[in-house]
């Protein structure tokens, strides 16, 4: 039996090895998924809550500009959504300096932020919370100019 044994798991090894390897060649036959293409934005949005006075505000911020929220700078570098066909994924790579009380500037966040996990890497002060909620390609406020 133990000869008859050792054949059998020979001879099953050796077909689950054919089976994956036909497995693996039609995979590399079928077309790939594209990707979502994404979407560069010129306006990230914010959302920041003041934790003394419990007021949260939405706040929009022009790429590579900088807009104070209380003690808190926050300067997003770039801002991707997807197709509207697509899932949304909206994430943005944001630097946010801190002004402390000798009026010196720290960094105290510099990396992605993702809407949909706002909790994931969301900037928290002690004062001062601020997450991405959204990009977009316009904004009601002006846009900064640039002729300097």
């Amino acid at each position: 039996m133990g000869f008859l044994g050792l054949g059998r798991r020979s001879v099953v090894g050796r077909d689950a090895l054919v089976a994956i390897s036909l497995s693996v060649s039609t995979m590399a036959l079928l077309p790939s998924q594209a990707l979502a293409e994404r979407i560069s934005n010129p306006v990230a949005v914010f959302a920041g809550i003041d934790k003394i006075t419990g007021r949260i505000t939405s706040f929009d911020v022009y790429i590579d500009e900088t807009v104070q929220f209380g003690a808190l700078q926050v300067t997003p570098k770039v801002c991707y959504s997807r197709d509207e066909s697509e899932a949304q994924q909206i994430d943005a790579f944001v630097e946010v300096d801190e002004i402390t009380l000798d009026r010196k500037i720290r960094r105290i966040f510099s990396g992605w932020m993702f809407a949909a996990s706002p909790a994931l890497n969301a900037v928290e002060h002690a004062i001062y919370d601020v997450w991405l909620t959204d990009c977009k390609a316009s904004s009601d406020i002006p846009a900064p100019d640039k002729t300097n």
